[in-house]
């Protein structure tokens, strides 16, 4: 397992009539922390594309425990549970400033042949690098 921590100021565009974070920016945060665990690895999606991997999500959970504000500082844990195979799995806490889990949530992409579209294994290479990553424990 991996754990990544990432942190955005919540703009006054993502809030609803309500001054809460509107509930569909949820998934762009989960992105924010997603790609940036990907670059802390060494790794970034555009280098993936590259070498011809593609990664859409194949699923995406969500659960609203509380709202985010404007201008609230955020966390977002990314954890990767354990290396992937045919599908990557990415788990996702939304932390306050004081620390109160406000938001959490998976999602699961499929590697896939960009020239195909279709369903592949994690490449060796990328395998490779995340086995070489100190923090991870199988």
């Amino acid at each position: 397992m991996f754990v990544f921590k990432t942190q955005l100021r919540v703009r006054y565009a993502e809030t609803d009539q309500m001054g809460f974070v509107y509930y569909g920016n949820y998934p762009q945060y989960y992105e924010v922390g997603r790609a940036d665990a990907m670059r802390q690895l060494g790794m970034t999606y555009r280098e993936m594309e590259e070498m011809g991997v593609v990664m859409p999500i194949a699923s995406m959970n969500i659960k609203y425990i509380r709202p985010a504000r404007y201008d609230d500082l955020l966390t977002i844990q990314t954890t990767v549970p354990s290396v992937p195979a045919s599908r990557m799995h990415f788990d996702y806490e939304v932390f306050n400033e004081q620390g109160l889990l406000l938001n959490k949530g998976t999602t699961i992409l499929a590697f896939l042949n960009k020239k195909t579209g279709r369903p592949c294994g994690a490449p060796s290479w990328f395998l490779n690098r995340i086995n070489e990553f100190k923090q991870f424990k199988p």
